[in-house]
C-alpha cells in the first residue's frame, strides 16, 4: 500500500503505465482549453470545494509520494487532472450506462457498480472518509501524520471504513484516477512536464519510434514529445 511505493515506484509506475496502455485509460478525457502552465499553490479548482481539494492533495499525495526516486503526485500535478475530469464529462458520466441494478460486491469486470457518477461519488465519499478520520484520530485526513493517513487509506482500501455500498469503489477510483493523472498527456492537467514519462522513459506521442522497439535493454535517448509537440 502507500508507505510501500517509494522504494518500488519505479516498478509500481511501470506496471501500471502498461496496464493502462492496454486499456487505453477507460476514461474519456475532458480536454481543457487552459494552455498556460498552472503553479499548483494557486490552482483554483474548477469542482472541488476547498475541503474536497485539501483531501485530494493529501490522499494523493501519498498514493505516490513525493520522497523517492522520481516525480510524485504533486509534481505531476495528478490533483488539477482529477479536478478537471470531475468538471467534465467524466465527473458526469455523460455518455455511461448508469441504470441498475448496481451490485458493489460485483467483481470489477462488471462495470460501474454505483447510481453515482464519478463527480458525485467524491463529493459523497470524501466526508464520509473524513468523518471516520475523526471519529479515531479526532482529525480530518489532511492534518494527520503521513503515517496515520496510510493507515487511514489502508483502510480504505481494505473496506474497513464503514462506507454506504454506493462509497464502496471510492479508493479503487481514486487510485486509478490518481494514476490516469500520473502518466495522462499534460494537456489534461496532470503528467505536469512530462515528468511522470520522463522518469519511466516513455516516448510520448512522438511520430514513430519503431527503430527502438527491439532494441531491448537500451536506453531510449530522446525525451517524450506531448500530443502538442511540447518535449520535456
Amino acid at each position: 500500500m502507500p508507505d510501500s511505493l517509494p522504494p518500488s515506484r519505479r516498478t509500481f509506475l511501470l506496471a501500471s503505465s502498461a496496464s493502462m496502455a492496454l486499456t487505453g485509460l477507460a476514461m474519456p478525457f475532458h480536454v481543457n482549453a487552459k494552455e498556460a502552465p498552472i503553479q499548483l499553490d494557486t490552482y483554483k479548482p474548477e469542482y472541488f470545494t476547498p475541503e474536497e481539494w485539501s483531501f485530494v492533495l493529501a490522499a494523493t499525495a501519498r498514493l505516490i509520494p513525493s520522497d523517492g526516486d522520481g516525480p510524485g503526485a504533486l509534481e505531476a500535478h495528478v490533483p488539477v487532472f482529477i479536478d478537471r475530469q470531475l468538471a467534465g464529462e467524466y465527473g458526469s458520466a455523460k455518455d455511461w450506462y448508469m441504470v441498475g441494478p448496481h451490485d458493489p460486491t460485483a467483481s470489477p469486470d462488471r462495470g460501474w457498480q454505483t447510481p453515482l457518477n464519478p463527480a458525485e461519488l467524491y463529493r459523497k465519499a470524501i466526508p464520509a472518509v473524513s468523518a471516520w478520520c475523526k471519529s479515531r484520530w479526532s482529525k480530518d485526513f489532511k492534518d494527520l501524520s503521513a503515517q496515520q493517513q496510510d493507515e487511514a487509506l489502508t483502510a480504505l482500501q481494505k473496506g474497513e471504513v464503514e462506507l454506504d455500498p454506493e462509497l464502496s469503489i471510492f479508493f479503487a477510483t481514486l487510485l486509478s484516477n490518481t494514476k490516469e493523472g500520473y502518466f495522462a498527456d499534460p494537456m489534461h492537467g496532470g503528467n505536469y512536464g512530462m515528468q511522470a514519462w520522463s522518469y519511466i522513459g516513455f516516448p510520448g506521442a512522438r511520430a514513430s519510434y519503431k527503430e527502438w522497439v527491439d532494441q531491448h535493454n537500451v536506453k531510449y535517448p530522446l525525451g517524450p514529445v506531448s500530443i502538442k509537440g511540447e518535449r520535456a
